[in-house]
C-alpha cells in the first residue's frame, strides 16, 4: 500500500523535476543569451571612437596606445596637444594607422548589417564589398529581379487601379443622388410653377372682371349703388385673402377705389371714366415699383430663399402618407401644396419689410443720474405699457399710445419705483397685469405692484448678481432666474424662499420659460451653451443645445418648440427643442462683449449691435432682413466715446410690426418695419 502510494507520488515528483530542469536550462539560455548581448555591448563599446562616441572610422593609433578616428584625433591635435584619454603628451608625428582594428570593424559592420539590414542592403553591400559572382549567377539574379520587378509593377497597378475604380463609383453614387435630388426639386419647382400661374391667372381675370364692373359703374351712376354692395359681397374676401399673399391687393386699396368712385359720382359722365383709368393706371404703376423694389429683396437674398424653399418642399415629401391625405382638402382648394404655401408666406413676410422708421423717440436718463443705459424692455400683458430699467436704480413705466401720439421732447413715466441697486432683467406676469419682477446686481429678484409701486416679494437668496428673471406664461406664481452664482433658482410668490435650485457648472446669463410649459425652461451659461431643463427632473438636463463659441446671453422662444439664443460670438442661432436640433445661424451684428438684447415675434428676430444699431432677422433667413442706426443728436461726432455706444434691449410688441429699442445712452425709440 506504501509503495504504490509512493510511486502514484514519484513520477509527479520526476516531472516536477524535469520541469524545474528545464525552466533551469531556460533560464540558463536566457542567461547565456543575456551574457552574449552584454559581451557583445562591452566589445561594441570598445569600438567607439572616444571623441566622437561612434564607430571609430579610419582608425589610427596613438603612442600611448589608445585608438581614434582619424579626423576627430587630428582636430583635437590641432587644438590641444595630449592624448584625450590619458592626458599624455601627443603631437600628429605620433599617430599611426591602425591596420588590424580597421579589419575588425569590417567584420563588425559586416555582421551587424546581417543582422538588421534588408535582404537588398545585405546583397548590395556584398556587391561592394566585391563579393565574387560569376556570369551565370548574374542572369539567374537579373532574370528573378526583372520577373519580380514585373511581378510588382503589376501589383502596383493593380492596387492603383482599385483606387481609382473605388473613387469613381463613390463619385458616380454622389452625384447620382445629387442628380436625383435635383430631379426630384425640379420636378416640385415645375408642379408648383403650374400651381402658381394657374393661381396668377384666377387673379388677373378677377381683376379684369372688377375693371370691367368698375367702368360700368363709371359710366352707369344709377347702377352703382346696388353693384357697390355686390362687389364688397364678392370681392371683399377676395382681397381681404389676398393681402396676405405675393401680389395681394391690401384691402386698404379697394376703400380707397370705392370712395373715389363714390366721390365722383356728381362729376360728368367722360370725366369719371378718365379719372378711374388714371387712378387704376397709377396704382398699376405704384405696383409695378413695388414689385421690382420687392425682386431686388429677393435677388440680394436668392441662397438662402433658395435653401428655404427646398428645405420646406423636400419635409413636405417625408412626411407620411396619411398626413398628405388628410391635407388633401386645403391642397386641391388653395392650388399650392402646403410646402409651397408655407414658402410663399416666409417669402411674401421677408419682401414685405426693408426699412425701419421712427415713430416716437424718449430720453430714459434724467438730470440726477448720468448712467442711462438701459438693461430691459418689457411690454405688460395687454401691450398697454411698457416698463424700463437699467443702471440708473428706477424703473419707468410709460404709457405706449401717450409716447407715440404725444409729440413732446420729454415723456414722463406714469409709475416710478426706485430700487436699492442696479437692474439687469424685468419681466412681466403675463395674468396679473399689475406685477413686474425684477433682479438686480445684488442678487435679488423683487417682484412688485406697479399700481401701489411697492414690492410684494423679495428674494435675497443668489449670491451674486442676478443676470435674469422670467415669469412662467402658464403658471402665473411661478418665475425662475439665474445669477452669476452658477444656481438657477424657481420662485413661487406664494412662497418666501425659493422652491427649486439647479447647481450650474458656470454663471448664469439668461432663462425662460417655455411659453407652453411651466416644467420646462431653457438656461443660457457661459460654458456656451444652451442647458434645456424639465423642471420635474433637475438632476440632468433633457438636453444641451451646443454650437456658439462664446457665453449665451440671451435665450427666447418664438414658440413651443422653436427656439432663439444670442451670444457675445456675433450670431443668433435657432434650435428645434423637440427635435433637439440645431435650425439656422444667423449673422450680421456685431456683438463681442456686451448684452444687446434680443426679442422674438412670430417669424422676426431683433437684436442689438456694439455698432449702435439695431438689427432684423427673418427666423427662415441666416442674413438680416433690416437695421436703424441710432443717431447721437447730442453728441459731436468727433467725440471719441460716439463710437462706443451699442444697443442695449430691444422689444417687440407682440403681433405687430412695431418695436422698442434702446441704447446705452439711454435714447429710446419706437421703430416701425416699413416697404
Amino acid at each position: 500500500m506504501v509503495e504504490s502510494s509512493v510511486g502514484g507520488v514519484v513520477p509527479a515528483v520526476k516531472g516536477e523535476v524535469r520541469r524545474r530542469m528545464g525552466d533551469k536550462e531556460e533560464g540558463s539560455s536566457v542567461r547565456d543569451e543575456e551574457a552574449g548581448t552584454t559581451a557583445e555591448w562591452e566589445m561594441d563599446r570598445e569600438l567607439l571612437c572616444p571623441i566622437c562616441m561612434q564607430i571609430i572610422k579610419d582608425a589610427f593609433l596613438t603612442a600611448c596606445g589608445h585608438s581614434f578616428c582619424y579626423m576627430c584625433i587630428v582636430t583635437h591635435l590641432h587644438n590641444k596637444s595630449d592624448c584625450p584619454c590619458c592626458s599624455h603628451y601627443l603631437t600628429t608625428s605620433q599617430l599611426y594607422p591602425n591596420f588590424l582594428l580597421d579589419k575588425l570593424l569590417k567584420k563588425t559592420s559586416a555582421r551587424q548589417i546581417s543582422k538588421t539590414a534588408s535582404p537588398v542592403e545585405q546583397f548590395r553591400h556584398s556587391l561592394e564589398q566585391g563579393c565574387e559572382v560569376s556570369i551565370k549567377e548574374l542572369d539567374t539574379l537579373l532574370s528573378m529581379l526583372s520577373e519580380k520587378k514585373r511581378k510588382l509593377e503589376q501589383e502596383e497597378a493593380e492596387r492603383n487601379m482599385q483606387i481609382l475604380l473605388d473613387f469613381l463609383q463613390m463619385l458616380r453614387k454622389q452625384k447620382v443622388d445629387e442628380l436625383n435630388e435635383v430631379q426630384q426639386d425640379l420636378q416640385y419647382i415645375k408642379a408648383d410653377l403650374n400651381s402658381v400661374e394657374r393661381h396668377r391667372i384666377d387673379l388677373y381675370r378677377a381683376r379684369d372682371r372688377y375693371s370691367m364692373k368698375l367702368r360700368m359703374v363709371a359710366d352707369d351712376p344709377i347702377g352703382k349703388k346696388p353693384w357697390s354692395s355686390s362687389t364688397d359681397r364678392n370681392f371683399g374676401g377676395l382681397f381681404s385673402t389676398s393681402r396676405n399673399a405675393p401680389g395681394g391687393l391690401p384691402t386698404g386699396n379697394l376703400t380707397y377705389k370705392k370712395v373715389d368712385s363714390r366721390a365722383q359720382i356728381s362729376s360728368p359722365g367722360p370725366q369719371r371714366k378718365d379719372t378711374s383709368i388714371s387712378e387704376m393706371n397709377s396704382q398699376h404703376m405704384s405696383q409695378s415699383g413695388l414689385a421690382v423694389v420687392r425682386k431686388k429683396r429677393v435677388n440680394a437674398q436668392f441662397n438662402d430663399l433658395q435653401e428655404c424653399y427646398l428645405q420646406k418642399r423636400r419635409q413636405l415629401a417625408n412626411k407620411s402618407r396619411v398626413k398628405e391625405e388628410r391635407d388633401t382638402d386645403v391642397v386641391q382648394r388653395e392650388g399650392y401644396s402646403a410646402g409651397l404655401a408655407d414658402f410663399q408666406s416666409v417669402l411674401s413676410t421677408f419682401t414685405r419689410y426693408s426699412r425701419l422708421r421712427v415713430i416716437a423717440e424718449l430720453r430714459h436718463g434724467d438730470l440726477f443720474h448720468s448712467a442711462n443705459i438701459v438693461s430691459s424692455i418689457e411690454f405688460d400683458r395687454d401691450d398697454e405699457l411698457f416698463a424700463t430699467a437699467g443702471v440708473s436704480r428706477r424703473i419707468k413705466v410709460f404709457d405706449f399710445s401717450s409716447v407715440v401720439n404725444e409729440p413732446t421732447d420729454v415723456h414722463c413715466p406714469v409709475v416710478e419705483m426706485s430700487t436699492r441697486s442696479k437692474l439687469s432683467c424685468l419681466s412681466w406676469n403675463k395674468y396679473t397685469k399689475n406685477h413686474i419682477a425684477s433682479s438686480d446686481y445684488d442678487g435679488i429678484v423683487t417682484v412688485w405692484d406697479v399700481n401701489t409701486r411697492q414690492s410684494v416679494m423679495e428674494y435675497e437668496e443668489h449670491e451674486k448678481r442676478a443676470w435674469s428673471v422670467d415669469f412662467s406664461r402658464t403658471e402665473p406664481s411661478m418665475l425662475v432666474s439665474g445669477s452669476d452664482d452658477c444656481k438657477v433658482k424657481v420662485w413661487c410668490t406664494k412662497q418666501e424662499a425659493s422652491v427649486l435650485n439647479i447647481d450650474m457648472k458656470a454663471n448664469v446669463c439668461c432663462v425662460k420659460y417655455n411659453p407652453g410649459s411651466s416644467a420646462h425652461i431653457a438656461v443660457g451659461s457661459a460654458d456656451h451653451h444652451i442647458h434645456y431643463y424639465d423642471l420635474r427632473n433637475t438632476s440632468q438636463p433633457v438636453h444641451i443645445f451646443s454650437g456658439h463659441r462664446k457665453a449665451v446671453s440671451y435665450v427666447k422662444f418664438l414658440s413651443n418648440n422653436e427656439l432663439a439664443s444670442a451670444s457675445t460670438d456675433s450670431t443668433l442661432r435657432l434650435w428645434d427643442v423637440k427635435e433637439n436640433l440645431p435650425v439656422r445661424t444667423l449673422r450680421g451684428h456685431t456683438n463681442e462683449k456686451n448684452f444687446v438684447g434680443l426679442s422674438v415675434n412670430n417669424e422676426f428676430l431683433s437684436c442689438g449691435s456694439e455698432t449702435n444699431e439695431v438689427f432684423v432677422y427673418h427666423k427662415a433667413i441666416s442674413k438680416p432682413v433690416t437695421w436703424h442706426t441710432f443717431g447721437s443728436p447730442d453728441v459731436d461726432e468727433a467725440d471719441e466715446d460716439a463710437g462706443s455706444y451699442f444697443i442695449s434691449a430691444v422689444c417687440w410688441k407682440s403681433d405687430s410690426p412695431t418695436m422698442l429699442a434702446a441704447n446705452s445712452q439711454g435714447t429710446i425709440k419706437v421703430l416701425v418695419l416699413a416697404a
